[in-house]
């Protein structure tokens, strides 16, 4: 390796500086930014390919049923939501937004 080849390497190597706190705090904000910026605020309604109703918003893969289901399931609230306040101490919890 000639002294060209290795001022060559040694600038390579200065570009390649590792970055400053700074700079990395500043790319953690603007990829957490992209982050929330993509997650729908509020639940959304589609038709699916296979004529199923689903719901986008909830989580990162839409929950999908059909028609008879989704009546099956609604037509249960009340037993849902009761079940889930008698076992709200086992459940997990996830930040909803």
């Amino acid at each position: 390796m000639g002294i060209r080849d290795r001022a060559l390497a040694a600038i390579q190597c200065l570009a390649m500086a590792e970055p400053t706190a700074e700079e990395l705090k500043a790319r953690i904000a603007e990829l957490e930014q992209k982050l929330s910026s993509r997650r729908p605020k509020t639940l959304e309604f589609r038709v699916s390919e296979k004529g199923g109703v689903s719901v986008y918003g909830l989580g990162r893969f839409p929950v999908t049923l059909y028609y008879e289901q989704w009546m099956r399931l609604l037509g249960t609230v009340d037993e849902l939501r009761a079940f889930i306040e008698e076992n709200k101490s086992k459940l997990k919890t996830k930040d909803a937004e």
